[in-house]
C-alpha cells in the first residue's frame, strides 16, 4: 500500500520531467539551456514555420504557373511556348522541394530559402518585363513584388537583406526604357505609389518582428528570474525550516552533554562525553556554514579559513593558510565544493597521510578560483586507491560537476598535493 502511494506520489514529478524532456529533445536542447540558446532555438522555430508557408506559397504559385503553360493563349502572352519554359518551371519546383528538404538545418536552412527567395524575385522580373504588351510597369503582375517585399521582411527582417524585392521596381523600369518603352505619368505614379507601399511593408513588418523579439526576450529573461528567485527563497525556507528543527536539536544535545559531564564521576564516561559533546558541537558549526551558504550568506575565504584553524586546534596538526587575489563571485554550488575539498584533503592529511603541516593556498585569477592543499606525509599512489574509499572519487565528481579541474599529485613518501580549480564569474 505504501509503495503504492510512494509511486502514486512521484508521478507528476515524472509527468512533468517527461514533458520537459520532449520539448527539449524536439528543441536540440539541454537541460542546462540558457536564456540566449532558448532565445535562438524560438528564432529558429519561427524561421521554420514561415519558410514552410512560404513552400505552400509557391506551391500555389507553381499551380498557377503549369495553368500557364497549359492555356495557349496565357503562354503566348508571357511568350513561354518553346521547350525551356517546361525547363524553367521544373527547375523551380526542384530547387522549392530542395529547399523544404534544408529548412530544419539551422545555416542551410536560411541560406537556402534566402537564394531561392532570390530566384523567385528574378523570374518575377522576367515575367513582369517580358510580354510586348502591357508589359512592365503596366504589367497586371507588378502586384507580385510587393508580396515578395512582405515574405522578404518577415523571414529575414533586416534592412540589407530586403534590397532584393526593392530592386526589382528600378529593375523592371530600366528595362522597360532599354525595350524603348515610353514611362508615362501614370506609370511614373504607379512606380511611386509601389515604392511607398514597400517602405511600409518593410517599416510595419520590421518594427512588428524587433517589439516581438524584444518582448520574447524579456519573458525568457522574466522566467530565468522568477527561476532564480524561487530557488532563492526555497533555500530561505529550507534554511529556516533546518534552523529551527535540527538546530535547536543539536544546541539541545549540547546543552545535555554539559549536564551529564558535570554528573559523571568515571573518568571513561567523562571522555566518552565530550567526544559526544565535541562531535554535537562540529554538527552545529557544520549546519550554520551550510545555511549561511544556502543564504549566500558565506565568505568563502574566511570560511576556508575559520575551518582551518579550528581544525588545528582540534587535531594539533599544523596548518598555514594563504589567499592571494581579488575575491570573485562564486554560485553557492561552487562554494560548497571548495569547501568540501578542503575538507577531504585536511581529514586524508591526518587519518591517512599522518602528516606533520600542512600548507593551503586559495587564489582568485581574473575567471578562475584556485585551492591547493599540500602536504608533507608518506603521500600514496593516485591510481591505486583503496576500495572502500571514496573521497578522491567525490572530489573529481564535484570539479566535473561544475566544470573544475583537479589534480592529485602524490607518490609514496613524497608527500601529497590537491590542486582543484573552477571557473568563476567577475565580482
Amino acid at each position: 500500500m505504501d509503495s503504492q502511494l510512494a509511486l502514486s506520489e512521484e508521478t507528476p514529478a515524472n509527468d512533468l520531467r517527461a514533458r520537459v524532456r520532449k520539448v527539449l529533445e524536439r528543441r536540440k536542447l539541454t537541460d542546462s539551456v540558457s536564456a540566449e540558446q532558448a532565445t535562438a532555438s524560438w528564432e529558429q522555430d519561427r524561421f521554420v514555420a514561415r519558410a514552410r508557408a512560404l513552400f505552400y506559397a509557391r506551391m500555389m504559385f507553381l499551380t498557377l504557373g503549369l495553368l500557364i503553360l497549359a492555356v495557349p493563349a496565357w503562354s503566348g502572352y508571357f511568350g513561354l511556348t518553346g521547350p525551356f519554359s517546361f525547363v524553367g518551371y521544373f527547375a523551380m519546383l526542384l530547387y522549392s522541394v530542395a529547399n523544404l528538404l534544408v529548412i530544419d538545418h539551422p545555416k542551410a536552412g536560411r541560406w537556402v530559402t534566402y537564394i531561392t527567395l532570390c530566384l523567385d524575385v528574378a523570374i518575377s522580373v522576367v515575367l513582369i518585363v517580358k510580354p510586348h504588351v502591357g508589359g512592365g510597369l503596366q504589367s497586371p503582375l507588378l502586384a507580385t513584388q510587393l508580396l515578395f517585399t512582405t515574405l522578404f521582411a518577415i523571414l529575414y527582417p533586416k534592412p540589407l537583406a530586403i534590397l532584393p524585392p526593392l530592386l526589382a521596381l528600378p529593375i523592371t523600369t530600366r528595362l522597360d526604357l532599354l525595350l524603348n518603352r515610353s514611362v508615362t505619368a501614370v506609370e511614373l505614379l504607379t512606380l511611386l505609389w509601389y515604392l511607398a507601399l514597400n517602405f511600409i511593408i518593410v517599416y510595419v513588418l520590421v518594427y512588428l518582428n524587433e517589439r516581438e523579439a524584444a518582448a520574447h526576450r524579456e519573458v525568457v529573461s522574466l522566467q530565468g528570474d522568477l527561476k532564480e528567485l524561487a530557488v532563492v527563497e526555497e533555500r530561505n525556507r529550507l534554511a529556516r525550516e533546518i534552523h529551527d528543527g535540527l538546530g535547536a536539536s543539536l544546541s539541545s544535545m549540547i546543552i545535555q552533554s554539559e549536564y551529564i559531564l558535570n554528573l559523571a564521576r568515571e573518568e571513561g564516561l567523562r571522555e566518552e562525553i565530550r567526544e559526544l559533546k565535541l562531535t554535537a558541537e562540529e554538527s552545529i558549526e557544520e549546519l550554520r556554514r551550510n545555511l549561511r551558504m544556502m543564504r549566500e550568506d558565506f565568505e568563502l575565504a574566511q570560511g576556508l579559513d575559520d575551518y582551518a584553524k579550528t581544525f588545528r586546534e582540534r587535531t594539533g596538526l599544523d596548518i598555514r593558510f594563504e589567499r592571494t587575489g581579488l575575491q570573485r563571485k562564486l554560485n553557492p554550488d561552487a562554494q560548497l565544493a571548495l569547501f568540501r575539498i578542503l575538507q577531504e584533503s585536511l581529514s586524508n592529511a591526518v587519518k591517512h597521510a599522518e602528516a606533520k603541516s600542512v600548507q593551503v593556498q586559495l587564489d582568485f585569477s581574473e575567471d578562475r578560483v584556485h585551492l591547493v592543499v599540500r602536504d608533507d606525509g608518506k603521500g600514496f599512489d593516485p591510481s591505486r586507491t583503496p576500495r572502500g574509499h571514496y573521497g578522491l572519487l567525490n572530489m573529481r565528481e564535484r570539479a566535473m560537476k561544475l566544470g573544475g579541474q583537479l589534480i592529485v599529485d602524490s607518490s609514496p613518501g613524497a608527500g601529497a598535493q590537491v590542486a582543484f580549480s573552477l571557473p568563476c564569474r567577475p565580482s
